[in-house]
């Protein structure tokens, strides 16, 4: 046991409650209060694509945080479409789709050793990555190309990867999301989603990665909102004792910090409540509590206030916050610890994303070309993160365009005597971007289609090119391709 300070009167629980909590805030600099709650022991702070401008002023925010207090800096790296550092331009790493297909696991290791450099030197000391789901629901609206694909070994080699090229540079991993949240068709931050699996399979594809990961000495474990019948009756994940405690920590032996997804997810929100969510969450066996970026400075004080309480009534037990806060400090001291550097590889990406893309059919050289990217709806874990490829093809014509079947005709007619190249995200998941690019390609069979998703949905005509991902680094690798 760690030699932590006695919890003394109303100061004391306080403290314990708040360092239980991952707050967020708007803006681009520490606002004055969020300095305030470090200085009275919060926990630590989640930041994302609206708190960052450039590393340099990431590395500026993180240092002023430094100043108040020994505290967690989070955010979800996980590279490809979910990218916080790279927010405004899109992450030069493709994703974990990406990385499976060419089920390297040094190359894996390398892409987020490159990440890990990048966010130590900002002062980012844990990433909510990697993403360790098995991705098993072709049309998952929230895992998709985040995960490393639907096979759970391939998915433990590389997980055990990507924590070894994290955690090498002294960041700390955070596997997401636990007990597995690939074989949903719902999203947690609307609803609580399902994982109908038994708990055989629930045990042999589901929980596979996490078990390496754990063996692989990952520092942290997030949890997942989702429900699993079978072992969480009809709560989700997060505040389940039957699957953090009875499962996590004793049948898996996990005794490193359990994190929750955000807590302002409508999985909680909607169902409990934020401060009950976070109450039943403790309780549950977790140890730091992801708020999200919507609670105020209010509704994070309110919080602190019901876990107080909680532990005054009896409902929380006080063992439960000494014993988050021992890991916590656990964690603290890895942190501080000596690590192998923070070497950072500017190809490592591009190596990568060109390594995984893969083209089927013939391909001319292109002439004049026009480039119809169809429009989809970002998900709320990627953000408005921009994609396309108006960096790497200047001299050709680029439009951003509604699946729209009203606008087929002026289209084809503007592309004529031209090269068409059409891309998509996901096409398999929109039915009216499906219907839209087959009545293009019905009259322009020799367009090109770039799918920069997941390659479920392929066309039976046209060339086809697939990236397994929209980062930066996969519309660089496509156009390479297209312009050899």
């Amino acid at each position: 046991m760690l030699d932590l300070p006695p919890v003394s009167g109303d100061r004391g629980l306080r403290r314990l409650a708040a360092g239980t909590l991952l707050a967020a805030f708007r803006g681009t600099t520490a606002p004055d209060w969020i300095l305030r709650e470090v200085e009275d022991g919060l926990g630590g702070v989640t930041l994302f694509g609206f708190n960052v401008a450039d590393a340099g002023q990431l590395a500026a925010l993180t240092g002023k945080l430094g100043t108040a207090g020994d505290l967690i800096v989070s955010l979800d790296e996980e590279g490809g479409d979910v990218t916080r550092i790279a927010y405004h331009a899109g992450s030069p790493y493709p994703g974990n789709a990406a990385l499976g297909v060419v089920d390297d696991v040094l190359l894996t290791r390398a892409v987020y050793h490159s990440i890990g450099g990048e966010l130590r030197r900002c002062g980012v000391n844990l990433d909510m990555a990697p993403d360790a789901d098995v991705n098993t629901a072709d049309d998952n609206p929230v895992i998709g190309t985040r995960a490393f694909g639907d096979d759970a070994a391939l998915v433990a080699r590389h997980t055990v990867a990507a924590v070894e090229g994290l955690q090498s540079t002294g960041v700390a991993a955070c596997v997401k999301h636990f007990p597995g949240h690939g074989a949903t068709r719902q999203d947690s931050h609307l609803e609580i989603p399902l994982v109908d699996v038994d708990l055989g399979l629930l045990h042999d594809r589901e929980l596979a990665p996490f078990r390496a990961a754990i063996e692989a000495g990952t520092k942290s474990i997030m949890t997942a909102h989702v429900r699993v019948p079978a072992l969480t009756g009809t709560a989700p994940a997060t505040l389940s004792p039957a699957a953090l405690t009875e499962l996590l920590r004793g049948e898996l032996g996990f005794d490193g910090v359990v994190i929750t997804d955000a807590l302002d997810m409508h999985a909680i929100t909607k169902s409990v409540g934020l401060v009950e969510g976070a109450v039943l969450s403790l309780a549950a066996g977790s140890d730091l509590l992801c708020l999200g970026p919507l609670p105020t400075h209010d509704d994070i004080r309110g919080i602190i206030d019901g876990v107080v309480e909680a532990v005054r009534a009896g409902r929380l037990p006080l063992a439960r916050l000494e014993q988050a806060a021992e890991r916590t400090a656990r964690l603290h001291e890895w942190l501080a610890g000596p690590h192998d550097g923070t070497a950072v590889s500017a190809e490592v990406g591009l190596t990568a994303a060109r390594r995984a893309i893969s083209l089927r059919g013939g391909r001319a050289p292109l002439v004049n070309p026009l480039v119809l990217e169809v429009e989809t709806p970002p998900t709320i874990a990627v953000g408005e993160v921009p994609w396309g490829f108006a960096p790497w093809l200047p001299t050709a014509e680029i439009l951003r365009v509604k699946p729209d079947g009203g606008l087929a005709e002026s289209l084809l007619a503007r592309a004529t005597g031209r090269s068409l190249v059409i891309v998509v995200k996901d096409a398999h998941r929109h039915e009216a971007g499906r219907t839209f690019v087959s009545a293009l390609l019905a009259e322009r069979p020799d367009a090109t289609v770039v799918e920069m998703g997941l390659p479920i949905w392929r066309p039976p005509s046209a060339a086809y090119i697939a990236t397994y991902g929209a980062a930066r680094a996969n519309a660089q690798a496509a156009a390479e391709l297209l312009t050899a």
